[in-house]
């Protein structure tokens, strides 16, 4: 079964995948308006063949959370996928996806956080979550 996972933000949109048990980033989709996006994605789910779109959304309560996750499903609502959707807390994922590339120049980095691979790499650690709620016991 083809998933995907995205980590929707107001400028990039983060991917990845899982191959063969693997979970891989994608090239993130960069962002000019909704609509552009909204089409992006659902070319790319259309493309891969995608049954599950795992969607990370932030949690909280403060207005600036709930706004946050008003736009995320806002966004979603916009698709034309048919497939399974599943919400998955995504608190700290850009957080761990930073720490994952110390390893970088600065320089380099910063060219992460631009082009959108640290948000790819953010997608990768939403993903790995959902895999990892399928394992939990009920």
């Amino acid at each position: 079964m083809n998933v995907l996972a995205c980590d929707v933000g107001l400028k990039r949109i983060g991917l990845s995948t899982l191959t063969q048990g693997i979970i891989l980033p994608l090239p993130p989709i960069i962002r000019i308006n909704r609509n552009q996006a909204a089409s992006a994605l659902d070319k790319i789910l259309h493309e891969r063949d995608i049954a599950i779109l795992v969607i990370g959304l932030p949690s909280g309560d403060t207005p600036k959370y709930l706004q946050m996750q008003a736009r995320i499903r806002h966004f979603i609502a916009l698709l034309c996928f048919k497939g399974e959707k599943h919400f998955v807390n995504e608190d700290c994922t850009s957080l761990e996806a930073l720490d994952s590339i110390q390893h970088m120049k600065k320089q380099n980095k910063h060219k992460a956080q631009k082009d959108g691979r640290l948000d790819s790499i953010s997608a990768c650690m939403i993903l790995e979550r959902y895999i990892q709620s399928l394992k939990e016991p009920v």
